[in-house]
């Protein structure tokens, strides 16, 4: 049957490639982004245009939707001492204050869904202290909070879990990962030797999504080849 999703974000990387796994299933998929990138090129997908910074509260017209991902992610990578107020500020806006904002505008569609499912991202560096991260790595903290709290306020008729990826191929990450060799030292860091993909990340989302993961709620998730938890020798 088919299910309606919202996805924020869903023009660019990992949202794409999970608005792409949603619609290639049949589902109907409501995408908000600054631009459409390539979600021309699939089917039953409508495009909202929305930048997640704005003070404008979103637009989504659904009577019911039965899962929501917020995909939008900083990588603001500075030494502490170099970092402003407005940065800690944006990272704050674009990875909690636009979540916020997004989720509530769709929360009495959730609700109406027989068994929704809300999936946000965080970072391995929340839990794993790394240099230069802090700005990065408070926002996506507080994301887990939100995600363990919500879990809670909203059970059992909403289930939300997270996931913590360590440092993937996409758009976002383009400028650290921006030759074969920066590729393949910053796979050296993890046990599984390599980073990892869109496609990857996105089909953990769309597990979270579906009623396969219809027992799990309130978890962060480290998808990260290893960083979280084992190092290479």
């Amino acid at each position: 049957m088919s299910k309606q999703y919202v996805v924020v974000g869903g023009s660019s990387g990992i949202g794409f490639e999970l608005s792409k796994q949603l619609s290639e299933a049949g589902n109907k998929v409501t995408v908000l982004s600054r631009s459409k990138g390539e979600l021309d090129s699939l089917s039953n997908v409508i495009h909202i245009e929305y930048d997640v910074t704005s003070e404008e509260e979103p637009k989504i017209d659904l009577d019911t939707v039965d899962g929501f991902a917020y995909c939008p992610g900083t990588i603001n990578l500075k030494p502490f001492h170099g970092l402003k107020p407005k940065d800690f500020q944006y990272d704050f806006d674009v990875n909690v204050k636009g979540a916020v904002k997004t989720l509530q505008s769709v929360l009495k569609g959730l609700k109406k869904s027989d068994g929704a499912s809300v999936v946000l991202f965080s970072t391995v560096a929340v839990q794993q202290g790394m240099p230069f991260h802090a700005s990065v790595a408070a926002s996506k903290g507080a994301l887990e909070g939100i995600t363990r709290s919500l879990a809670a306020e909203l059970a059992p008729k909403i289930r939300v879990n997270c996931i913590a990826p360590s440092v993937t191929d996409t758009p976002l990450a383009s400028r650290i990962l921006s030759s074969e060799d920066k590729k393949k030292a910053s796979g050296k860091r993890h046990a599984m030797n390599r980073v990892g993909s869109a496609q990857e990340v996105a089909k953990m989302a769309n597990f979270l999504l579906s009623e396969d993961s219809s027992w799990m709620t309130g978890q962060v998730i480290g998808l990260d080849g290893g960083m979280s938890s084992i190092r290479p020798l």
